[in-house]
């Protein structure tokens, strides 16, 4: 879409097609992070380890802050939180030994980065 303007109406032209750039990419970065949470949360459940299942089920994607610039969301456990550093990492019984860690939440971790990254790029039009 074309306009014509004066010089002097050009600075205020500039700007408002700015501004409307502006809230398109906005909202294709959190739809983007919506998308990659998601995609951690389904990683780590279908890494993590099944005993009665309650654990892998826990998982969740919560909106911790939104407004119309940022977005901040975070993947945890609800209610089985206390298990997940002690699956991750492994720990020492109470007798003695060690029971070995089950990594399931930073590989998913680091998928989700690199997913993130990637679809910026691709929604913004700077990656193929």
């Amino acid at each position: 879409m074309s306009r014509t303007v004066s010089i002097s109406e050009m600075g205020d032209a500039i700007m408002e097609e700015l501004e409307k750039y502006s809230k398109l990419a906005t909202d294709d970065l959190k739809a983007a992070v919506k998308e990659t949470a998601a995609s951690v949360r389904k990683d780590i459940q279908a890494g993590a380890p099944v005993d009665t299942g309650k654990y892998k089920k826990s998982w969740s994607v919560k909106n911790m802050h939104e407004d119309s610039q940022s977005i901040d969301l975070v993947v945890h456990s609800r209610n089985r939180y206390q298990l997940a550093h002690l699956l991750e990492h492994g720990h020492v019984k109470r007798g003695g030994g060690r029971v070995p860690a089950q990594p399931h939440i930073a590989s998913a971790e680091e998928r989700g980065n690199e997913k993130l990254v990637d679809t910026i790029k691709q929604k913004l039009g700077g990656g193929s």
